[in-house]
């Protein structure tokens, strides 16, 4: 607190060191120069902008600056007329105006056309009659000036006085329609036109009917702001509709891309005619792959998205010019144009599609795109989307990826896998030639979980006794000789005896050789050498880093998890052997292979020739799998749980998959599905509060304009509400923490608890974190026991921890010194920028592996009466994460849970979680969350919520 204290105490002596007072303003304005008062004038505006108005300044700027002729300082002098007070305490104009208004009319006659031009914006800002009256005559010969600037800002000067004061130029509209009539300059005449429209509808109708055959060749920024125009009157006047549809359709051929898209975008505004909506679509298309800005083809995409989901069908003929976009280099443009084209796929376009995904995929192999690996991870998920929708293309489909697999990086191999297995459990048909392409390729993979894969499937669909013979023929080869460690030992030995025949011990601390050499007598001579325990090490590398089958070498570089899946394998198809086969000889051989393959790759795991050893759990699950093998011809349930059980349990992950695919999609249908019998409100014919559509159609205008998404009740604004002082200091003060997108609101209620009038009192805030403070309070007086509101707004940039601190100042009675009551800090709550969301196990896998910050809680809570399912409940809760493991796997009674979550912020950071827990003797429940993000800020802040700080629930 003592830090705080000191921070606020600096802040305010900084402001009061930076701030001028007045006289030394004045004095600078008197007798410095233009440079000089260029800086003083911008001092001027910043402290008037932070709340300060300084009247007294207001004759001093007319006498000492007004006169000058340097541009930079009359520009500056007009920021300072639209931002000073005008009137006085009675609201009558004040007499320094009259000056201020005789040195505007000189301006508006000055021969130099940026100083007209700069006092005609001026004019435009002005809303007092008093001080527009005289300078109308000036500005309305402005529009005859030889420059086009001037001409241009003449236009809005007038129809803007015309806006606020009618009855001082009544005549503005027929002003700007005869202006039209006469301009040549294009800019002068997109000004005008856009004046006239905003003051006049019915004289910019009148205007545009004359030119209206001339719109196709006119100018780009006048085709513009006559496209909004036509937008505009075509909902009043229904009859020129189809004259505008013909426009439209001619503009749609401009050349500026601009006008195209403007073109298009009035089009399905004024018509759904799937004719209109189709060319409207194509050239939007046409657009997203001729701009070469990425954030313009996302722009131009979602609107094609909007046009799809408003036109249900309309455009699935499109589709392969939306794919045509994927020439773009940017990934997050070809993920958009895909998440569109999926949408769009039918029975129809189906093969096109995926051909056209093929040829990309494969460009992706032989060609180096920008994130590479990323596309190609995506246009095999398309693919899988596509080939699970549409069964027809299923195996050719499979046929190309599997082509690929070898091709592939780990985490696209993978995701070929998953894929695979899923086609082969729902497409019966296809398992046999599927099983047959992944055994011919068991001996190229060289990836650990790709391998995994594919045994697992040829372990259970490989279903005859060929497909059995080939698989073990395949697997064998892959695997190498047997034993593995007599068989690597003795390549050793063979090596080293290779290099020294008289060497004979390879284990030991030193070896020695020794060779025979012709000396340069003729003369032969014997030379030895000791070899150092280092290199007989370095030949065991180079033996163990010789060409070996895939599987062997993945076995020997400790993929354990491989070589328990190896085993299972075996064991199914040993299994499914003895039931589909009569010789029973042939069965007992593969069996005793298989064991024999198992012990040894417990041999080599428990060698001194291997870096890892195995793990316990491995050798637990191969022994499981050598004793299955000796005893499943005398219990019959052990073939039931090795053939069928795992097959079942996969069967019903597919079925849950393909439900919450179902599930996804009946939600966004309901979103935009409309009931036949559905009670639809006319606002016009409704009372105010009659009932639930009145209030529905209060919340949807509340939203169009901005304001708040929902209304808060009263318990809700409580909870928010955060005590900034004591009940005892002179200022009471509490804040209403409002949240909105990137925004926090601070609504703050002062009150003035003592007898005097509190004089320039102010609030300011400073920040911690990546919070920054938008705007300043502005200072108040704040009479004896009255109360005051005011705002401030705090900018977010990121989910990391955040606070918000600050004091109030007022001057003390005798006005001699400055007061001070410092606030309590004010806590981001990072969870109003956390929503639930969801992603793939594969991404999250991988996401999980970059993620460099970790923060581990833990978790000790004595609540005997919770589950361990509510405890995850309530973590969800907590944190606003979706849990991504399976409902099947969370079901049942287990004193061990495990899951994985996993969120999102606003702003697109990754929140994931890993959490593992048990119950305990005695009912408590402990373990850990393990939270990790990309950015450190995320994963503390996840960390330190309420329910998981303190690692108590």
């Amino acid at each position: 607190m003592a830090f705080l204290d000191g921070a606020y105490s600096m802040v305010h002596m900084d402001n009061a060191a930076d701030q001028p007072s007045q006289q030394d303003l004045k004095t600078q304005l008197e007798k410095g120069t233009d440079e000089t008062k260029v800086d003083t004038m911008k001092k001027i505006l910043t402290i008037m902008l932070n709340g300060d108005p300084m009247p007294n300044l207001l004759m001093h700027i007319i006498r000492f600056v007004m006169p000058s002729k340097s541009k930079p300082l009359k520009k500056l002098l007009y920021f300072y007329y639209e931002i000073c007070q005008k009137l006085d305490a009675n609201g009558k104009l004040k007499q320094e105006m009259i000056l201020v208004c005789n040195g505007i009319r000189n301006d508006l006659q000055h021969p130099n056309e940026f100083v007209r031009g700069n006092t005609l914006r001026f004019l435009a800002k002005l809303r007092e009659p008093e001080l527009i009256e005289p300078l109308l005559s000036a500005a309305q010969t402005c529009l005859d000036h030889r420059h086009a600037y001037v001409r241009k800002n003449a236009v809005w000067a007038l129809a803007s006085v015309y806006q606020h004061a009618q009855n001082l130029i009544p005549d503005a509209p027929d002003m700007l329609q005869t202006f039209l009539a006469g301009e040549s300059d294009t800019t002068c005449k997109r000004n005008a036109f856009a004046a006239l429209m905003s003051i006049s509808h019915d004289k910019a109708l009148e205007y545009l009917s004359g030119v209206l055959d001339g719109v196709p060749n006119a100018d780009e920024l006048l085709q513009l702001v006559e496209l909004e125009f036509i937008r505009k009157d075509a909902v009043q006047n229904q009859a020129n509709k189809a004259r505008y549809l013909r426009l439209i359709f001619d503009l749609l051929e401009a050349n500026a891309s601009t006008v195209t898209y403007e073109a298009a975008t009035s089009l399905t505004s004024l018509t759904s005619n799937p004719v209109a909506v189709k060319a409207a679509a194509g050239k939007l298309i046409e657009l997203s792959i001729k701009e070469a800005d990425n954030n313009v083809k996302l722009i131009v995409l979602d609107r094609v998205d909007q046009l799809r989901r408003r036109n249900e069908g309309v455009l699935d003929d499109l589709t392969m010019e939306v794919l045509r976009v994927l020439s773009s280099p940017d990934l997050d443009v070809r993920k958009k144009a895909l998440g569109i084209a999926l949408e769009m796929v039918s029975s129809k376009n189906v093969e096109e599609i995926v051909m056209l995904l093929k040829k990309e995929l494969s460009k992706t192999v032989n060609e180096q795109y920008e994130k590479n690996s990323e596309y190609r991870q995506l246009l095999i998920q398309s693919i899988h989307q596509c080939a699970i929708k549409f069964s027809e293309i299923a195996a050719s489909v499979v046929d190309v990826l599997m082509d690929f697999i070898v091709d592939f990086n780990n985490s696209a191999a993978v995701d070929v896998i998953s894929f695979v297995k899923e086609v082969v459990e729902k497409f019966p048909k296809l398992r046999s030639s599927i099983v047959e392409r992944l055994v011919s390729t068991l001996g190229e993979v060289r990836a650990g979980k790709v391998y995994r894969g594919s045994l697992w499937v040829v372990g259970e669909y490989s279903l005859t006794e060929e497909d059995i013979r080939e698989a073990w023929k395949r697997i064998r080869s892959s695997i190498g000789e047997i034993p593995i460690l007599a068989s690597e030992q003795r390549l050793l030995e063979e090596h080293v005896d290779g290099e020294d025949p008289e060497t004979k011990q390879v284990n030991g601390t030193k070896t020695s050789s020794s060779s025979r050499k012709v000396l340069a007598d003729g003369t032969y001579a014997t030379e030895s050498a000791l070899t150092s325990e280092s290199t007989a090490n370095a030949r065991l590398e180079a033996v163990k880093a010789a060409s070996k089958p895939p599987l062997r070498q993945l076995i020997l570089d400790g993929d354990y998890y491989l070589a328990s899946v190896l085993s299972s394998t075996l064991t199914k198809l040993v299994m499914r052997h003895s039931e589909i086969s009569s010789s029973q000889e042939r069965t007992n051989a593969l069996r005793a292979e298989a064991m024999l393959i198992m012990i040894s790759i417990i041999r080599v795991g428990q060698s001194q020739f291997v870096k890892a050893p195995i793990d316990e759990d491995s050798i637990d699950r191969i022994m499981s799998c050598v004793r299955s093998l000796a005893e499943f011809s005398e219990h019959k349930e052990l073939e039931t749980s090795f053939l069928d059980d795992t097959r079942q349990a996969f069967r019903a992950m597919v079925q849950v998959e393909e439900k919450k695919r179902a599930e996804k999609a009946a939600v966004e249908k309901a979103k935009t599905a409309v009931q036949v019998d559905d009670v639809f409100s006319i606002r016009q014919l409704t009372k105010k509060g009659a009932g639930d559509g009145a209030d529905e159609i209060e919340i949807d205008l509340e939203k169009a304009t901005g304001g708040d998404s929902a209304y808060e009740d009263l318990s809700s604004k409580l909870s928010r509400l955060v005590q900034l002082t004591g009940f005892s200091d002179p200022v009471y003060a509490e804040a209403y923490v409002k949240v909105h997108q990137f925004d926090i609101i601070l609504d703050v209620l002062l009150v003035n608890q003592t007898q005097d009038t509190l004089q320039n009192l102010s609030v300011e805030f400073a920040t911690l974190g990546d919070l920054k403070v938008v705007e300043r309070p502005t200072t108040h007086n704040l009479g004896p026991q009255d109360f005051l509101n005011v705002q401030s707004t705090i900018k977010v940039s990121s989910t990391d921890t955040g606070v918000i601190f600050g004091n109030v100042i007022y001057d003390s009675p005798s006005g001699t010194d400055t007061r001070v009551v410092i606030l309590n800090d004010v806590h981001a709550d990072i969870m109003d920028y956390i929503q639930p969301a969801t992603c793939t196990e594969s991404a999250f896998r991988t996401m999980w592996t970059e993620f460099e910050w970790e923060n581990k809680v833990n978790i000790n809570s004595k609540s005997s009466s919770k589950t361990l399912r509510e405890f995850l409940d309530h973590l969800m809760k907590s944190t606003n994460m979706t849990c991504l493991t399976p409902d099947a796997g969370l079901k049942g009674d287990c004193q061990f849970l495990s899951a994985n979550l996993y969120a999102r912020s606003v702003f697109g950071e990754d929140a994931l979680a890993n959490l593992s827990i048990e119950k305990t003797a005695d009912g408590s429940i402990v373990g850990f969350v393990r939270i990790r993000s990309r950015s450190q800020g995320l994963a503390l802040s996840l960390g330190s919520l309420k329910g998981l700080k303190a690692g108590t629930y």
